[in-house]
């Protein structure tokens, strides 16, 4: 009997290609870089399940393309905005993400880029290697104290909850702004406007939504303080790029960290890159060598679900069940 045949957008940890592989049949994009629209359309005729990547655009057209017997997607992260939810939920198609799991993992690396970004790490370290450094100074690379700043969280939600947890071991007062969240032990909810114009750090860790898109402009930029650290490792379309640059380049704010970019990649000639004030990372904040193996296990574990018409273990569309 012929095994159903499941297509990976990308090669993935092999703890998770080892689940897969015992059950199906694979087939596995093994490029650099992510396939084209046109090349996914052309792999997933007759499969049973498609495991994907945010940078695959998963539309109707894929989900028709692929056959009426496809009954799962499983997205290689938390976030699935690259998915087309509704055209998944009329086809009664299962599409799962791998939350829980990078949690630490990503909160530990938006807390590295505001400590980088505030110390003038990389700036300093560059200073060493190009041979400027000739003796020690009062003045220079004066950066940011952290014990006793507040701490301000956009999404208040296991990674939020994760910083305001390690912001406890600097002293830090934490408040946070997200309408489904409310006070607890560590962190007071307020507005955004609040937020905007008493935190040292902003720290962003919301899902992209209508609502949360480019919900850091120009107008944002002018409400925060000029020693103000911004940190993003959420998603790259909740900054507006060019209010960032300006912001940064005329010091309306001191700093800023970013593991997440719009566009993505950014581009080598982007003015942002220009910017000593400015650190940016190559979207690595789950890249922990036991959170990705986690993330494949995960990943392979809904599309297993998904393929046996049982419940996913972390769905992100449960209204298609009864």
């Amino acid at each position: 009997m012929t095994r159903p045949t499941v297509f990976i957008t990308r090669r993935i940890p092999e703890a998770g290609l080892d689940l897969l592989r015992d059950h199906y049949e694979i087939i596995l994009w093994d490029e650099a870089f992510p396939p084209r629209h046109k090349e996914i359309l052309e792999k997933v005729p007759g499969v049973s399940g498609i495991l994907s990547l945010l940078t695959d655009k998963i539309d109707a057209e894929i989900m028709d393309r692929a056959g009426s017997q496809i009954r799962v997607i499983s997205n290689y992260a938390v976030g699935y905005n690259n998915i087309d939810i509704q055209a998944a939920n009329q086809r009664k198609i299962a599409v799962g993400n791998t939350p829980d799991v990078l949690t630490d993992a990503t909160a530990d690396h938006a807390f590295a880029l505001m400590l980088a970004a505030g110390r003038h790490i990389v700036a300093g370290e560059k200073n060493v290697r190009e041979g400027n450094w000739k003796t020690w100074g009062p003045g220079i690379f004066l950066g940011a104290d952290f014990k006793d700043a507040t701490l301000g969280l956009i999404g208040y939600g296991r990674i939020g909850k994760a910083m305001a947890k390690r912001a406890g071991g600097f002293d830090m007062q934490v408040i946070f702004f997200d309408p489904t969240a409310e006070s607890d032990e560590k962190a007071r909810k307020v507005d955004l406007e609040t937020l905007l114009c008493q935190s040292d750090i902003i720290s962003l860790h919301a899902p992209l939504t209508t609502e949360t898109k480019y919900l850091i402009n120009e107008d944002s930029f002018k409400k925060m303080k000029p020693n103000c650290i911004l940190v993003n490792t959420a998603r790259g379309e909740m900054i507006e790029s060019n209010a960032l640059y300006y912001a940064l380049k005329n010091r309306l704010i001191f700093a800023a960290g970013i593991d997440v970019t719009d566009p993505e990649p950014l581009p080598h000639d982007s003015p942002l890159l220009t910017l000593e004030n400015l650190i940016v990372t190559p979207h690595i904040a789950s890249a922990s060598f036991k959170t990705r193996d986690n993330m494949a296990i995960i990943a392979a574990k809904n599309i297993i679900a998904g393929i046996q018409g049982q419940r996913l273990p972390h769905i992100v569309n449960p209204e298609i069940y009864p």
